[in-house]
């Protein structure tokens, strides 16, 4: 009885011990501190391709190094660099047909300095008819390594406009072109096409960590964000002219950081560990999609991306949801994990808005890495979803610090099985 009693009692002791030491290192002062860096102003709020964004990479360099993480790969620092191109169309001319065609009626995602296009047999051809839905006919394109002459009805003129302003962000450079026309005339008989681009290389850098595992260094689990938000606009009547992006998504970049101060501390992963801030998500995705071709997918046993964690869910606080919550069994996994906690995670309740493709998980999601992210944002239509989604009033003052923090404990409580490697979430079925 008293063997039994010393070992009850010390059990007790080990789990009380283990609460304080999350607690010191996860808890709201700390969440505060890092948030308030990341949304400041002097963050100019955070734009791919500006000075912003450069310091808030050097921010997150620092405290990952405090961390006393090491290196990604064959990384010299935490940065990991990717190369882009801007193509800036100088002089489009041709006809569809009859239809003159210019800068008013084509947009071209391409990196070709010199483009023509004299038949209609050069390209695949897609049409976007008037009862199509345009995002879900035009954005699986990009993905394709293949050339399409996208033909798409003027009653889609506003998305159109989008898409012109999409295709002339810098991106990887790729022989591959996607070419959309605006008319009314889907079933043309011939196409003359000739655009010339000025070409010049943009830089953009991921921010990567590593605690290598023990006895499964060769088996990775990736906690990740993004850092990059939307820049400066147009001031409003009620706010600045700073998109301070302090929830979308300061909130799961501070998440990463004291994540990984949290693992570096405890020192318990079997498996390696990575932490990254991506870059470039709300341009395309483009960090992901980097840091993506850079491991062996099949490798990555699980991925946490966190987006958006700075506001209660709609179940109110002490809870999330997990996207693709049913494409795999890690959404399981992880509540098994908390069943003494008060928190609790719940499958993703905006299926339409197919959340699970539309944020940086997806990369590796369709390579077939149990791959979700956590969120609390509400994606409803108006009133009931996020008041500050993309706008100027995106700011600290916005967010719930200590539901943050718990949000984050039970990440870094729900991931121990995992991280540990005695649970292995089912892969997710590849994207064909």
């Amino acid at each position: 009885m008293k063997k039994i009693f010393l070992t009850i009692t010390a059990g007790i002791w080990c789990l009380l011990s283990f609460a304080q030491k999350i607690d010191k290192i996860i808890n709201a002062a700390e969440v505060e501190r890092i948030e308030k860096i990341l949304s400041a102003d002097d963050m100019q709020g955070r734009k791919t391709f500006s000075p912003g964004i450069d310091k808030a990479a050097d921010f997150i360099a620092s405290e990952f190094a405090k961390s006393k993480l090491k290196f990604f790969g064959n990384n010299t620092g935490y940065f990991q660099d990717i190369v882009m191109t801007k193509a800036k169309t100088v002089e489009i001319s041709g006809t569809l047909d009859a239809e003159a065609l210019n800068a008013n009626n084509v947009a071209a995602n391409t990196t070709s300095a010199n483009l023509h296009i004299t038949s209609l047999n050069d390209y695949e051809v897609v049409r976007v008819k008037k009862e199509d839905d345009f995002n879900k006919t035009v954005f699986p394109l990009f993905d394709k390594e293949k050339n399409f002459i996208i033909l798409v009805d003027t009653a889609h003129t506003r998305r159109f406009k989008s898409m012109q302003r999409f295709t002339g962000n810098a991106k990887f450079a790729s022989a591959v072109t996607q070419v959309l026309i605006l008319t009314t005339n889907l079933n043309p008989a011939s196409l003359h096409l000739h655009i010339k681009n000025e070409l010049t290389e943009q830089r953009l850098k991921n921010v990567v960590g590593v605690i290598p595992g023990k006895s499964k260094k060769a088996e990775y689990v990736v906690f990740s964000a993004h850092y990059d938000h939307l820049g400066i606009g147009k001031p409003d009547k009620n706010q600045d002219s700073i998109f301070n992006g302090a929830n979308d998504d300061a909130a799961g970049t501070t998440a990463v950081m004291m994540l990984a101060k949290y693992f570096s501390a405890a020192k318990n992963n079997e498996r390696t560990l990575i932490f990254v801030a991506f870059t470039a998500e709300e341009i395309g995705g483009y960090g992901s999609r980097y840091f993506s071709k850079q491991l062996d997918p099949d490798k990555v046993m699980a991925l946490f991306n966190i987006e958006m964690i700075g506001t209660e869910s709609k179940w109110g606080t002490n809870s999330a949801y997990i996207t693709g919550y049913e494409k795999s069994d890690m959404g399981k996994i992880l509540q098994a994990n908390l069943a003494d906690s008060k928190f609790h995670f719940e499958p993703d309740p905006y299926p339409k808005q197919n959340l699970f493709y539309r944020s940086d998980n997806a990369t590796l999601a369709a390579l077939g890495v149990p791959a979700h992210t956590i969120s609390t944002s509400k994606m409803e239509e108006a009133p009931n979803n996020e008041p500050n989604y993309h706008k100027q009033s995106d700011e600290i003052g916005t967010l719930d610090m200590n539901n943050m923090a718990e949000i984050i404990k039970a990440i870094a409580l729900s991931s121990k099985t995992i991280v540990s490697g005695k649970d292995t979430p089912t892969r997710v079925e590849k994207q064909k």
